[in-house]
């Protein structure tokens, strides 16, 4: 996960650095990041569910090998063209690979309180990945060169692969026949790689442009055929019971919404760094690490005491409550000399927010669980966050283009205002609910661990 997440962040930094050396223009050049964004997020929802028929620890696997792959075919691109098919190859390792990711844990820590330090332990994995994107990405593009920010994942990955191989028992599924529904399969994930590359493509080609328009309506009306085939066929990709949960469906819009204001914020503020302030790339990725550190000890030390004593939705609660004062703070950032310590450190100590709200957020969107789909749940919230990662850089970066610094205040606002809009829908989350993990009676989680 570490990796996946890491190549999300990673590539940014060193995107002028791939421009000069394969000579690309900008609309290939951002096809480096959208390429892999596009296949992330468009195979999550699938993969998930073949993970639940296929067995989890198979699908795992077979994702990171692909990834890892993949990540070498990167580094040893020679020209634009083939960085961006090997970049797509990796959106399809890194969705097979952490669809599953959820639901194994879910299977792995059936008791409430290790399910939430787990969950906890996934929070931090995403904050040291995110942080150490971009950090990473600016030593090894100054030190080594571009294509070392691929190679860097072969280490990574064959270590996966070994202690994967080693420590997780073969959880065999049910098979494709119990669900595998080919034309409900295609259906959404052309709709979500369509919707995707709409989301990624609209600011540059213009929200109101005929392509935005035209390919944001073939995503709806292959999303809408999707969800009448699972009203309809006998063994659905996507039962409608699940969407049909209050807990399941909060939650995900619930991330959707956050995802999209601190995705973008992150972008934002190292545009910001660098454009208004002229901070170079590593300054850019030092300066920013204070908010992936305390991410990743809230997530790791206190998210989990902090749900056992106050529960997901209050711990929700205080996490997007921290959230949206900390993104509204930066609405006052100057366009002349900056004061790091008092106009921008604070915000990045309240980052700290997301370090609660992620850990309840994922408990809550993985109560519901069942043994048989807990890959599809978790595929499921996988997929929103995408989904609002893309939205957000997509849309917040707009508002901020070409206004200067009062662009970046009304990105920022817009950022606080999403948030808000999550907490007021957190709110409506039931206050009673059956405890994190319970089963339904008689069944019981299968066996991932070896001994």
């Amino acid at each position: 996960m570490l990796m996946v997440i890491l190549d999300g962040s990673i590539t940014t930094v060193a995107l002028p650095a791939i421009q000069a050396d394969l000579h690309t223009g900008p609309a290939a050049l951002a096809w480096v990041v959208d390429a892999y964004v596009v296949a992330f997020g468009g195979l999550l929802l699938l993969a998930g569910r073949l993970g639940d028929l296929l067995g989890r620890r198979r699908v795992y696997l077979a994702g990171i090998a692909g990834f890892t792959v993949a990540s070498v075919l990167c580094g040893l691109a020679v020209n634009a063209g083939t960085l961006i098919a090997a970049r797509f190859l990796q959106g399809v390792g890194g969705a097979t690979a952490s669809a599953v990711g959820l639901g194994m844990v879910v299977a792995l820590f059936p008791d409430p309180a290790e399910r939430a330090r787990a969950f906890g332990a996934v929070g931090f994995t995403g904050a040291a990945g995110a942080s150490l994107g971009q950090v990473l990405g600016g030593v090894l593009t100054q030190g080594l060169g571009w294509h070392w920010i691929f190679f860097i994942n072969l280490p990574i990955g064959a270590a996966a692969l070994l202690a994967g191989r080693r420590l997780l028992a073969d959880d065999r599924g049910p098979g494709l026949k119990a669900g595998a529904d080919a034309p409900g399969a295609a259906l959404v994930t052309g709709g979500l790689m369509l919707g995707v590359y709409t989301i990624v493509e609209g600011g540059p080609a213009g929200w109101t442009s005929a392509r935005t328009l035209a390919t944001g309506a073939a995503a709806l009306v292959l999303l809408a055929a999707f969800l009448l085939r699972q009203a309809r066929t006998a063994t659905p990709l996507l039962p409608l019971r699940i969407l049909a949960r209050r807990t399941t469906a909060l939650a995900n819009l619930i991330q959707l919404l956050m995802l999209a204001a601190l995705f973008g914020f992150q972008i934002l503020l190292a545009l910001y760094l660098q454009q208004v302030q002229h901070y170079g790339a590593l300054a850019t990725g030092l300066a920013m690490l204070p908010a992936a550190l305390t991410i990743a000890a809230v997530s790791l030390l206190l998210a989990a005491r902090a749900i056992a004593r106050l529960g997901e939705r209050r711990t929700l609660l205080l996490g997007l409550a921290l959230l949206t004062v900390a993104i509204a703070l930066l609405t006052r950032l100057p366009a002349g000399h900056l004061d790091y310590a008092a106009d921008v450190l604070p915000t990045l100590l309240g980052a700290a927010g997301f370090g609660l709200a992620a850990t309840a957020l994922t408990a809550l969107g993985m109560a519901d669980a069942r043994p048989e789909d807990a890959g599809l749940l978790s595929g499921l919230l996988n997929t929103t966050q995408q989904v609002g990662a893309a939205l957000g850089v997509a849309v917040l970066t707009a508002l901020a283009a070409g206004r200067g610094t009062g662009g970046f205040h009304l990105a920022f606002g817009t950022g606080a205002a999403l948030l808000a809009a999550a907490f007021l829908l957190a709110l409506a989350l039931p206050r009673q609910r059956p405890a994190a993990g319970a089963e339904p009676a008689g069944a019981e989680p299968p066996a991932l661990v070896h001994g």
